[in-house]
């Protein structure tokens, strides 16, 4: 063989020493075999020893690794002079790939590694990745750093939210073109799922609201004598705010959770990856059917929410203060137009868009562990319910500049 590879263990200390040309046109395959087979002795040996240093060299001859290791046990860990020239760069990528796996593990059992006895380019390409000077650098306490350095994350964030927006607007702008890579299949199959597979908590939800509404409604305008109007408050409220607030919020933890942790999960796969190595634009493929299914089916969502919020304030004020059907009816037809259902599900197809692109969007950004796709899928819900809340309130009170 070209090459030898000799490691020795003393006093806590891992001494590796190489030498020969470890140039890939040199190596042979049994040279290969030894040094995997010297790697796993090493890997082991420094997980289960308690080492205190670990010590790396390279030589183009053994004389000068027999000289070198003796000349390092003699002075431990401090630095040695170089003693070789870094001629034609023999020692290749195979060696200097086993030394990054030798100070991976070192670097997991926090054993410090000396690497002042390699060639100089051998050190600078290592010191790069296990010394970097940076990470010896404590964060600044000032307030101003401090401050600065939130602003400066906030502002990444909302960079790369804006970025997202941007890719789904294109995305948009192709579907409509016909060119996107969206399957009809997957849109009518996300259609299902935000759809009719929700309308049973949207029912349970709705028709709870409604009686509480009415209930307590009813109470307070029972002082007055005025019952038979609960029809139209419950109506209008429903109509207008609370059964689009209500059906986003819904909608966010089942449906937008949903989207985060699909995603993410398929970014832990590696999925997303084979997406675009395939050429695939991941926005157009997993987001946009999601985005246009969600935006679809919210108005109808809300508009089933309505009258099931109106069936149960019926239900209330019927058996408890014995209003008849057609006394409700009038109300109902006398106070609510259709400006407030228009409002309405203006409200719901903001909420649409908005669960859709939060939930999307945590996916595409998690990481790669099942951790983070936990996280991804919180911050997708909360994320959704503040925009449901500052959007309503937003619209409110644009609403109420035009007296609409």
């Amino acid at each position: 063989m070209s090459v030898r590879l000799i490691y020795e263990l003393q006093d806590g200390m891992l001494r590796i020493a190489a030498y020969g040309n470890w140039t890939l046109p040199k190596i042979t395959r049994a040279d290969q075999k030894m040094l995997a087979q010297k790697q796993q002795e090493i890997i082991q040996a420094i997980r289960r020893e308690n080492l205190k240093a670990v010590l790396l060299f390279y030589a183009e001859t053994e004389e000068n690794t027999a000289a070198a290791v003796q000349s390092v046990a003699a002075v431990g860990n401090s630095v040695v002079q170089d003693t070789q020239k870094d001629r034609e760069y023999a020692w290749g990528s195979l060696l200097l790939s086993f030394f990054c796996v030798v100070c991976d593990e070192a670097d997991k059992k926090n054993v410090p590694v000396d690497v002042s006895a390699l060639l100089p380019q051998m050190r600078k390409l290592l010191e790069v990745n296990y010394n970097d000077p940076l990470s010896s650098i404590e964060p600044s306490r000032n307030p101003f750093y401090l401050f600065g350095d939130f602003f400066c994350a906030k502002f990444g964030q909302v960079h790369a939210s804006m970025n997202f927006a941007g890719e789904i607007t294109a995305s948009l702008l192709k579907f409509f073109a016909g060119k996107a890579s969206v399957s009809a299949k997957d849109v009518w199959q996300e259609m299902y799922n935000a759809g009719a597979a929700s309308l049973p908590i949207i029912s349970l939800v709705s028709i709870l609201l409604g009686l509480i509404l009415a209930f307590v409604s009813a109470i307070q305008l029972q002082v007055i004598g005025a019952e038979v109007y609960v029809s139209s408050l419950v109506t209008v409220s429903m109509v207008r705010v609370m059964s689009p607030v209500l059906t986003g919020i819904v909608i966010a933890g089942r449906i937008g959770a949903s989207y985060a942790a699909t995603i993410g999960s398929m970014q832990v796969n590696e999925e997303v990856d084979a997406l675009e190595t395939f050429g695939i634009n991941p926005v157009e493929f997993l987001v946009l059917p999601r985005f246009l299914a969600l935006s679809l089916m919210m108005p109808f969502l809300t508009v089933y929410a309505d009258f099931m919020g109106i069936l149960g304030g019926f239900a209330v004020i019927f058996w408890g203060w014995d209003i008849s059907f057609y006394a409700f009816l009038e109300n109902v037809q006398a106070f609510t137009t259709m400006q407030h259902i228009f409002i309405g599900l203006f409200h719901s197809f903001i909420f649409g868009i908005l669960i859709a692109m939060s939930g999307c969007y945590q996916g595409i950004v998690s990481g790669r562990d099942a951790e983070a796709v936990g996280r991804a899928t919180t911050l997708a819900v909360v994320h959704s319910i503040i925009g449901i809340i500052v959007s309503t309130s937003i619209l409110t009170i644009i609403l109420s500049g035009f007296n609409l």
